[in-house]
């Protein structure tokens, strides 16, 4: 057999497939065999030579999705927006990307899927806190935050907004889920990072009926 001089090409196109499936059927709906047979003509095991699991296709969508619109490249180099405004505005352009929120909030079975649990951490904690850290800093520095823990901050956001929030992972009904978004704003404010402001909590709100509808 001729060996796939273009691997890239062939990732991608089971990237593509994945995210389409993902975001119509879920996650927990959706095989390799389905991702299989809409890859016209590529077999289970030329996915399987780029991808162990179901979970590492997962994450390599998700990597992909944040890569592809990321909400922090679009604030970093603004010299209009302070640290502060800069971690607000990422979290308005992350809750603008529909599909990066519909990945978010459909059932993934977390909690029955160690393994993906534990790439969803590792992810966070590689991509996304050097990002939290690197704003956070910006604001001490110019005066928009005042905290000694930035980089326990940085590893935290990402961490609760991700598992602790989730109520796949810690079942809550609507109510449960507002109050932990404020107690997430306190604790914050109270660190010296007053992130949570009224448009945030109105993006909360959103996030929150969409999360219950998903149910």
């Amino acid at each position: 057999m001729a060996r796939n001089k273009y691997p890239e090409v062939t990732v991608e196109k089971i990237l593509d497939v994945a995210q389409r499936l993902f975001l119509e059927k879920g996650y927990d709906n959706t095989t390799i065999q389905d991702i299989v047979d809409h890859l016209d003509g590529l077999s289970k095991g030329a996915v399987y030579h780029h991808f162990k699991s179901k979970e590492e296709i997962m994450d390599a969508v998700g990597d992909r999705m944040f890569s592809a619109n990321n909400p922090f490249e679009k604030v970093r180099k603004r010299s209009d927006l302070n640290g502060l405004q800069k971690l607000r505005e990422a979290i308005h352009l992350n809750q603008a990307d529909e599909n990066q929120t519909n990945m978010t909030i459909q059932s993934i079975p977390l909690t029955r899927n160690p393994r993906l649990l534990v790439e969803m951490i590792e992810s966070n904690r590689r991509i996304l806190t050097p990002y939290f850290q690197e704003l956070l800093e910006e604001g001490n520095r110019d005066g928009s935050l005042h905290t000694e823990y930035v980089r326990e901050i940085a590893e935290l956001i990402p961490l609760l907004t991700s598992l602790w929030l989730l109520p796949s992972v810690f079942p809550s009904d609507k109510e449960g889920m507002k109050k932990k978004f404020y107690f997430l704003g306190d604790m914050l404010e109270k660190m010296g990072v007053p992130l949570m402001d009224d448009s945030i909590y109105v993006l909360v709100e959103e996030f929150i009926e969409k999360m219950s509808e998903k149910k």
